[in-house]
């Protein structure tokens, strides 16, 4: 568990890892970067209650490096991701033990189920358990079970991960599909199952949501640099709406201008239709159950929905273009562009 800035979460998380119900050994190595509200003095507290959690220090406070020294400090032959900011559901890890098995697959993954605190936190959790909000990823729509093409999480065999070699650590987002994608290369499958579930609690305000899609769209604009359209064509979804709806703008300054006018402008008319298609299904989910209950979460969705689509699709293409650099997800650490305290 990789762990920064995460005191109101850690515990919970924790307890719900150390309750697992099974047949084998357990420990919990927590990967800390170094936190600023408290979490690492939480976690030694944690640590001194019970000996199956151990501590690992990451000071570069990147995922995939605190994943890696995390795997390399364990001991045992399946590797569990699990994920401060989330609970695993009672059985989780024994029936992806049992699935693990049964269809002879290198990496099991079941369903991100998102939920809310707050008004807005309950607006992106309906946002990321819609086919709307997230673009239907089997993890987030709950699919059939199945051969997939990643997995959110994951529970492991070691054995393969020391073959394919652990989580590309120049990767800061989407490291997980990267992973997959290695193992899938090597003949392992990757396998979908919906009866395991993890409760995802997503940020709680509307900055720091942008600041993580965006971070995490930039990153896929950069796998799409690497690896081309071996990437699911839906991640090309938020970016085509931001073109879009640039050239929206543009046009609607140009007739406002009457620079555009007569034909010409009535069929430059035409790039206006897919914005406003998208507009209307805006309405229509935050109008319907999807929208949750009442004028105030109705509005959330209203604001979430095109924040996570266009802050994805920005960073997505400028990722496409530049590249990723050093880009980070900051959400979590107030406003610096550097996981560093």
């Amino acid at each position: 568990m990789p762990v920064l800035n995460e005191r109101d979460y850690l515990a919970r998380a924790v307890e719900t890892v150390l309750m697992q119900d099974l047949d084998a050994p357990l420990e919990l190595i927590l990967a800390l970067a170094p936190s600023t509200d408290g979490t690492t003095e939480l976690a030694s507290s944690l640590a001194a209650r019970d000996s199956r959690i151990v501590l690992v220090d990451n000071p570069a406070a990147d995922i995939p490096v605190g994943l890696n020294i995390a795997i390399r400090a364990s001991r045992y032959p399946t590797i569990v991701r699990v994920d401060a900011h989330s609970e695993l559901e009672p059985g989780y890890t024994r029936r992806a033990l049992d699935t693990l098995s049964r269809v002879g697959a290198a990496n099991v993954g079941g369903v991100m189920r998102a939920d809310g605190r707050t008004p807005f936190q309950r607006a992106v959790a309906r946002a990321y358990n819609s086919r709307i909000g997230l673009g239907g990823g089997a993890y987030h729509g709950g699919a059939a079970e199945g051969d997939a093409e990643s997995a959110y999480l994951g529970v492991m065999r070691r054995a393969v991960l020391d073959e394919v070699g652990l989580f590309d650590e120049s990767i800061r987002r989407g490291e997980d599909w990267e992973l997959n994608l290695r193992i899938r290369r090597a003949g392992y499958r990757v396998w979908f199952d919906p009866t395991l579930s993890v409760t995802y609690w997503p940020r709680e305000s509307w900055t720091r949501l942008a600041r993580q899609f965006f971070a995490t769209g930039r990153w896929r604009g950069e796998l799409v640099r690497r690896y081309g359209l071996v990437n699911s064509m839906r991640f090309f979804a938020p970016p085509a709406l931001v073109v879009t709806a640039a050239a929206s703008v543009v046009v609607a300054v140009l007739q406002i201008s009457g620079v555009l006018s007569g034909i010409p402008s009535l069929l430059a008319s035409l790039v206006h239709l897919p914005v406003l298609a998208y507009l209307v299904l805006l309405l229509v989910v935050a109008a319907g159950p999807g929208g949750g209950r009442g004028w105030r979460d109705k509005t959330w969705t209203l604001a979430v929905l095109p924040t996570m689509h266009l802050s994805w699709g920005t960073g997505f293409l400028i990722g496409l273009i530049r590249g990723a650099d050093d880009t980070v997800d900051t959400s979590r650490i107030g406003d610096r562009n550097t996981p560093l305290p």
